[in-house]
């Protein structure tokens, strides 16, 4: 039976196409979906069968565009002022906006199920406000505390001893105190929407029926113990609707895939240090610039091709290696493929995402300043250890059997038939 679903998310670069992906799924199963989200991405929205609803008060970016990006973290000079950024233009600060918007859609045009961003607590609010059940989506690794891990965010490795679990409980507090500066904006949506205030950010992620996860379960520490209503669907693979068709370089060397943020992070000049590292070694390299970046500003050797845009998902069925900032996306890909990584983090969830690829033994990590002879270094050393591509061989056998069914499609819809069977 068809059900309605209206979705919000937000330009957020990497994390789009995986939203989008479930969203398209829905729209091939036959039911209704609508997205709220910026502008630039009605087109995104629309390739994937869904109806485009533009925010109305909430902010309205593209994070391919530099001077259009609501969060602009590249100018922040701390990773604590980059977080801050999110917290005050995304999460927290216009968090009334998107629930007056998201709200005055349900009104207008109600939905079975509100499926939102897991950054967008606006809107969440809204769902709570509206009485419908309401999915968050998760589409890196779970970025809260939890027992039986290292806390996300600086790409801790797993704690051994007392020490390590002091560290641990030290740390725990330093990451979850600033998002405590967005509780008074956050509270003022909820008493603007008609819900009592929350004693903590953190725990207002957690309002919602599901936590669904769209990242696989086996990069994750096997000890680690997640909240009831989280689960891990797996991820989506799916490439972004401006990907554009494939073009390999001449030849038949091995295959080094680059890509690295979708978004703008200042990273012309290390797409260039990574040309030429692989200028100095017997490899084909595929470089994507991807649209925050013109690919004929980035210099290369002539074993480097540089274009703006592929298809990863047939690219990686011909790669040896990916170099890549270790964007969830991205890496997951690879992963998925069974191409091991060189990971090159820019900020984010970056640090997180390439120490639980380090630490599955299907990649290593180099630092954002490398030189080119370090980054080849890199290179060489996943291509030539046999035991970098067997973990990610392994880690390719256990994605596939846990996207063998569409489990976020399946959980968005049983919550739809428990909200009409209620009605």
């Amino acid at each position: 039976m068809p059900e309605s679903f209206l979705f919000a998310t937000w330009a957020g670069g990497g994390a789009v196409p995986p939203v989008l992906s479930i969203a398209r799924a829905l729209r091939e199963r036959g039911h209704d979906v609508r997205v709220l989200a910026d502008s630039s991405l009605h087109e995104e929205v629309a390739a994937a069968g869904a109806e485009p609803i533009a925010w109305t008060t909430a902010p309205q970016g593209d994070a391919g565009d530099p001077a259009k990006d609501v969060i602009k973290d590249f100018e922040a000079r701390t990773p604590l002022g980059a977080f801050a950024r999110l917290r005050d233009r995304i999460v927290c600060g216009p968090a009334a906006d998107y629930a007056r918007d998201t709200l005055a859609e349900l009104r207008a045009r109600p939905a079975d199920v509100l499926v939102a961003e897991h950054m967008l607590l606006g809107a969440i609010t809204a769902g709570e406000a509206a009485g419908i059940p309401v999915a968050s989506l998760v589409t890196t690794l779970y970025p809260f505390p939890t027992p039986g891990a290292p806390p996300p965010g600086p790409g801790l490795a797993p704690a051994e001893g007392a020490l390590g679990r002091l560290r641990d409980r030290v740390v725990t507090a330093l990451i979850l105190k600033p998002w405590e500066k967005g509780r008074p904006a956050l509270n003022a949506a909820r008493v603007a929407s008609g819900l009592p205030p929350v004693g903590s950010v953190a725990g207002a992620f957690d309002r919602v029926d599901r936590l669904l996860v769209l990242s696989p379960r086996a990069l994750d520490y096997p000890g680690r113990r997640f909240p009831d209503h989280l689960r891990h669907v797996g991820p989506r693979l799916d490439d972004p609707a401006w990907a554009g068709e494939l073009e390999l370089p001449a030849g038949d060397a091995p295959l080094v895939l680059v890509g690295l943020s979708s978004s703008f992070m200042n990273q012309r000049a290390l797409l260039e240090r990574i040309a030429e590292a692989l200028g100095t070694l017997p490899v084909r390299g595929l470089l994507t610039t991807g649209p925050a970046v013109d690919p004929a500003t980035v210099r290369a050797p002539g074993n480097v091709l540089v274009t703006a845009a592929g298809p990863h998902s047939v690219a990686l069925r011909h790669a040896a290696v990916t170099v890549t900032h270790a964007g969830h996306g991205t890496a997951v890909k690879s992963l998925a493929a069974g191409v091991p990584l060189v990971c090159v983090p820019l900020g984010r969830d970056q640090a997180e995402v390439a120490r639980h690829v380090e630490v599955a033994g299907a990649g290593v990590t180099v630092k954002r300043s490398a030189s080119s002879p370090v980054i080849a270094q890199a290179v060489a050393r996943v291509l030539d250890e046999p035991s970098y591509r067997r973990e990610a061989r392994r880690l390719a056998a256990e994605i596939a059997a846990e996207t063998a069914t569409d489990q976020a499609v399946a959980e968005l819809e049983a919550l739809a038939t428990r909200a009409t069977a209620r009605d």
